[in-house]
């Protein structure tokens, strides 16, 4: 029989990093309101995941997450690109040399 102490899942992962402020802190993962501005609309982001120094309270929000935000509040999100063709050279067979 095993127990949890045992066979850690993920969840019970904690990664330490030290705070690159103070030097005395550790980081954790926290969950919080994410503010960012989008021209003149302020967007909020509940749950955003963050990393929260516990002697200074530095934030530092995950990197990963914010590509993501950024991914999605982009304009061109879900629009087509454009596709690019490039033009061949025409074929040596089907120029006709002039008379």
């Amino acid at each position: 029989m095993s127990t949890e102490a045992e066979n850690p899942t993920a969840d019970q992962f904690e990664y330490s990093l030290t705070c690159p402020e103070c030097h005395s802190g550790v980081m954790r993962l926290q969950y919080l309101t994410y503010f960012t501005w989008l021209n003149s609309e302020l967007i909020t982001v509940p749950n955003f995941p963050s990393w929260v120094c516990d002697m200074c309270g530095r934030r530092e929000y995950d990197t990963r997450a914010v590509s993501w935000l950024n991914t999605l509040l982009s304009p061109s999100t879900g629009k087509r690109t454009a596709v690019r063709r490039r033009n061949r050279p025409p074929r040596i067979d089907r120029i006709q040399p002039d008379p």
